[in-house]
C-alpha cells in the first residue's frame, strides 16, 4: 500500500471543511468508506479548481488508500487538507488528511492518472502542473502499478451480484470512484467495522453501463479481499485489513 507521507513544510497545501451528514453514515453513525472517498474526491476537485489547473477534469483515479485511525461520526465537523505527495510521468499522488472536532482521524493517498480525454489513454502531466504542485511533492517519485493479486480458485470465495444504478455513473460515463467503495461497504455489512484499519481500492479498468457485475470475496489476514468483475473481467479490487 502507499506510504502516507507527512504534510509538507513548503509548497501548496489546500484546506477545506465538511460536516458528516445523514447520507454519509452507517446505521451506527460512523462515516462510511464510500462517503469518505467522496470527501477526498471533492476536496481534490476544489483544490484543482482553486489552482486553475489546466485540463483539471482529465484525471482518473487509479488507486486509493484510506487509513482510518478513528471514524468520524454523524454531524462531526471535519477539516481536510490536501497536497501533492509525489509524481510520475503520467500520474500524480495526492495526500489527504481529515481531522474531526470529536476525534475523527483519517489519512489517505490517491493516485490520479492524467488522460487524453479523446482516446482515454494516459498522457503526460500537463504543462503548469509542476509549477503549482511540484514544491510540495519535493521531487518524490511514485508508481501507478497495481499489485493486488488475481482472485483465488472460485470454490474458496463468497460471491454476490451487484446491480448497477444510474446514480453510480459520473460525467465520464463510468462507475465513479466513490461508488466503488459502496461495494466494499456492502461486502463488510455483516461485520462490525472498527478502527484502526486500512483499506485500499485499485481500479484495473472502468465499469461501463450495462455490464453484469459480480463481487467475489475472501478472508485475508483477518481482513477482507474482494474482486469486482464486469462481464467476467476483474475491474476493481479491494483489501481491508485491521491495523
Amino acid at each position: 500500500m502507499a506510504e502516507l507521507v507527512g504534510r509538507p513544510t513548503v509548497g501548496r497545501v489546500f484546506e477545506g471543511a465538511r460536516r458528516v451528514r445523514l447520507a454519509d453514515v452507517s446505521p451506527s453513525g460512523r462515516l462510511r468508506l464510500d462517503a469518505a472517498a467522496r470527501f477526498l474526491q471533492d476536496v481534490s476537485a476544489d483544490d484543482t479548481a482553486d489552482a486553475a489547473l489546466p485540463d483539471a477534469e482529465a484525471w482518473v483515479v487509479r488507486k486509493t488508500v484510506i487509513a482510518v485511525d478513528a471514524f468520524p461520526r454523524y454531524l462531526e465537523p471535519l477539516r481536510l487538507a490536501t497536497w501533492c505527495s509525489g509524481t510520475g510521468s503520467h500520474w500524480a499522488e495526492r495526500r489527504i488528511s481529515v481531522r474531526g472536532e470529536q476525534g475523527g482521524a483519517i489519512e489517505a493517498a490517491t493516485t490520479w492518472v492524467h488522460i487524453d480525454r479523446e482516446g482515454f489513454r494516459p498522457s503526460r502531466i500537463p504543462p503548469g502542473f509542476h509549477e503549482i504542485y511540484g514544491e510540495a511533492a519535493s521531487g518524490r517519485k511514485v508508481k501507478a502499478r497495481l499489485d493486488h493479486p488475481d482472485p483465488p480458485p472460485e470454490g474458496s470465495l463468497g460471491s454476490f451480484a451487484w446491480p448497477l444504478r444510474f446514480s453510480d455513473f459520473d460525467v465520464l460515463g463510468h462507475v465513479n470512484n466513490a461508488a466503488c467503495w459502496q461495494i466494499v461497504e456492502e461486502a463488510l455489512a455483516d461485520r462490525r467495522l472498527r478502527a484502526p484499519l486500512v483499506a485500499e481500492v485499485q481500479h484495473r479498468t472502468a465499469i461501463e453501463r450495462g455490464a453484469t457485475v459480480t463481487v467475489r470475496t475472501a478472508e485475508d489476514g483477518g481482513g477482507l479481499a474482494l474482486w469486482v468483475a464486469a462481464d467476467g473481467v476483474v475491474a476493481v479490487t479491494a483489501v481491508v485489513v485491521p491495523e
